[in-house]
């Protein structure tokens, strides 16, 4: 396996090798929005003990799912320090030597620890401008020994990270109509799947001719993302394509598939994707927070009826991930294979 870090190192790169020039599709260069405002929860008002507060929020939190799909996260409680030291200890995992990075490779998607390039080098048409490290980080924990500080800085950011997003599944299911612990229930969040990816951006010389991650959507029912300054995170919205610049200090919460799935299409899944850019490497950390493995995933009984049949067949959400990882990164497909 050779990383695209390897590559960018091992000389002065002055074009990207033909294996990793992708083929744009004509809506890859959709117009920008550029002043679109991206939806804020204060995560504060959401658990706050004020009921109008919280209803408040919880109304926003709601709009947010369904209009967007994606929205940013402020007042989360997560230190600002714990999150630096995720992104550098991540930067430091990939600075290890290419042996050391190897011990964690892997070869099954669902393997503990995986360290690779790309997205699934037995499919990809074109190689993407991407190292990563995926980690199961629930409901057991699993982590690369090395660097030394990198096991412990990803529990800790893991067990914070899982906290701020089971709030946001209890406000979800109040959005929805439902008891404040349905989708906790039903879903068996206690124990969730959780995969903790740090994906690795190096800078590419013709940026226009590469993606880091194609466009896609995510598996499971929520995903927190943080980046380092740089950005390259960009949403689908309105047949659009819209750049995110989150603000200081704030996590990016996206809706993946399994919620489509669970609200019936109600709050439906947001296509993303990752650009790369000429000055410097793009680190970010996403941790997507699924069922449980063994938990079949089909619309709620108490969102489907004579007005609004399933649109989904069920399905075990660890066949759901094995199929979405075993073929191309592309748009909803996989969502599109369910499909009643």
């Amino acid at each position: 396996m050779f990383s695209v870090k390897e590559l960018v190192e091992s000389s002065t790169v002055t074009s990207v090798p033909s294996n990793y020039v992708c083929h744009k599709n004509p809506e890859d260069s959709m117009s920008y929005y550029e002043t679109e405002n991206i939806p804020t929860i204060d995560f504060h008002q959401l658990t706050s003990s004020d009921p109008s507060e919280r209803s408040k929020a919880i109304q926003q939190l709601g709009d947010a799912c369904r209009d967007w799909g994606f929205f940013m996260v402020i007042n989360h409680g997560v230190s600002e320090t714990l999150r630096e030291k995720v992104l550098r200890e991540g930067e430091r995992f990939f600075d290890l030597s290419k042996e050391e990075k190897m011990e964690f490779a892997g070869e099954k998607i669902l393997d503990p620890i995986r360290y690779g390039t790309s997205f699934n080098l037995m499919v990809d048409k074109a190689l993407f401008w991407r190292d990563y490290l995926k980690c199961l980080v629930h409901p057991h924990f699993n982590a690369p020994s090395k660097p030394p500080a990198l096991r412990e800085t990803l529990e800790e950011y893991s067990r914070k990270g899982k906290e701020v997003v089971e709030e946001l599944l209890k406000g979800i299911s109040l959005s929805l109509g439902l008891e404040e612990n349905y989708i906790h229930k039903r879903m068996n969040v206690e124990l969730g799947c959780k995969v903790l990816v740090i994906n690795f951006y190096p800078p590419c010389p013709k940026p226009e001719l590469v993606m880091g991650l194609p466009a896609h959507t995510d598996h499971g029912l929520l995903t927190l993302l943080q980046q380092n300054d740089l950005g390259g995170l960009q949403i689908q919205h309105k047949g659009k394509w819209i750049p995110i610049n989150p603000l200081p200090n704030s996590f990016l919460i996206n809706t993946g598939d399994h919620m489509e799935i669970l609200t019936n299409g109600k709050y439906k899944s947001v296509v993303h994707r990752a650009v790369v850019n000429t000055k410097a490497t793009r680190i970010s950390v996403g941790t997507a927070h699924g069922p449980n493995l063994d938990t079949i995933v089909g619309p709620a009984p108490e969102l489907v009826g004579d007005d609004n049949p399933a649109l989904y067949r069920a399905i075990k959400y660890r066949d759901y991930i094995l199929l979405q990882q075993s073929n191309e990164l592309d748009t909803k497909t996989c969502l599109e294979r369910i499909r009643i």
